[in-house]
């Protein structure tokens, strides 16, 4: 199981762009003076909005199902999980670029299997983003044998996937494992019987919202 960190309120997968834009802003600013260095210091603010990684209050209701991520619920219906190859309940999350990109496991559970698919990079608002664009998707098992799954998907902007869980992990309810880059999407597909508590347009929280209650 991944090992637990002391929170930080910004995520670790932007120290990188950070580190990189603050050392370029200070340079520039010191030899160029303030007017040239402007833009790297407002890509510098704009890196550690995006980045922000907010500590959460999960609920505690063992058939809760949280939110994976900060966004608005663009899509609830019925379908297939093209994954377990099951009826199921899919609630879609769209994230903007202003949006909380950390992602954050929505049950309890093992991951019992990864998938990771190469695809396309079309709008993540958009349904058909869930089968043409790159996506990782994981399989998590609860308590009583309830099967979820939760798929990471890439959206116009964004061109990278981060997971740090894999298959045998222990996953808890609002435990962060991934990041994408700059705008996607979260789907998560829930067993036949789930009652969604969101509806369309609801704007959710990650690890704080609760999605749907699972039924035994």
């Amino acid at each position: 199981m991944p090992s637990r960190r002391h929170h930080s309120i910004i995520a670790r997968e932007g120290w990188t762009f950070i580190g990189i834009t603050l050392g370029l802003a200070v340079l520039a600013h010191g030899a160029l003076g303030w007017l040239v260095a402007m833009p790297l210091w407002a890509l510098l603010a704009f890196l550690l909005f995006f980045f922000r990684d907010p500590e959460r209050e999960t609920p505690s209701s063992p058939n809760a199902v949280v939110a994976p991520a900060d966004g608005r619920v663009v899509s609830i219906e019925r379908t297939t999980d093209p994954y377990l190859k099951r009826d199921a309940l899919r609630i879609s999350i769209y994230m903007s670029l202003l949006n909380v990109h950390s992602n954050r496991s929505p049950v309890d559970g093992e991951v019992k299997q990864q998938w990771y698919s190469p695809g396309r990079f079309v709008h993540a608002a958009l349904d058909k983003s869930s089968a043409e664009n790159e996506r990782n998707a994981l399989w998590i098992r609860c308590a009583d044998r309830i099967d979820v799954t939760c798929v990471q998907i890439a959206g116009f902007i964004a061109r990278r996937i981060l997971c740090s869980v894999s298959s045998g992990d222990q996953v808890r309810r609002g435990m962060r494992y991934g990041f994408i880059r700059f705008g996607s999407r979260m789907d998560v597909y829930l067993p036949p019987g789930t009652l969604a508590r969101v509806c369309i347009g609801d704007k959710v929280a990650g690890g704080a919202t609760i999605l749907a209650e699972l039924v035994s």
